[in-house]
């Protein structure tokens, strides 16, 4: 098995009635057409907020936000592919001043009213949850 550093991105967005919260729909296995937040591996010559902004914007358009580390994640069964270590980060957005262009392994990004949540793919609700206690 080996050992894989990944990063995912909590981005909140407020409106005009309530928090939401950026999924992507996955394109690729595992969890194909479920939600996830956006993120995805580090690359080998790339720094960890590096990959986050780079996962973020590949999977959902949004550029220039700033990301503050949230927690480390580490579980040994949170992704079924490889042992996965994942930083995550997470942001307050205004969403009506984001534009969604999701790309590479990313089917479509949306907002979701935190209260009306589909399943989430990996441990994606526990960082979630981590997020929103912060």
């Amino acid at each position: 098995m080996t050992l894989r550093l990944a990063v995912d991105c909590v981005v909140f967005g407020v409106d005009d009635t309530a928090l939401k919260v950026l999924l992507i729909q996955r394109k690729v296995p595992p969890f194909q057409g479920g939600w996830a937040l956006p993120g995805g591996f580090v690359l080998p010559d790339e720094s960890i907020d590096a990959a986050a902004g780079r996962e973020l914007a590949e999977e959902t358009g949004l550029q220039n936000i700033f990301l503050e580390q949230l927690y480390t994640f580490g579980a040994v069964a949170r992704d079924p592919r490889d042992r996965v270590v994942s930083v995550a980060y997470y942001a307050l957005v205004n969403l009506w001043e984001q534009s969604l262009h999701p790309t590479t392994d990313a089917e479509q990004a949306a907002w979701f009213e935190i209260h009306d949540l589909p399943a989430l793919a990996f441990d994606h609700d526990q960082i979630l949850q981590i997020a929103l206690t912060r």
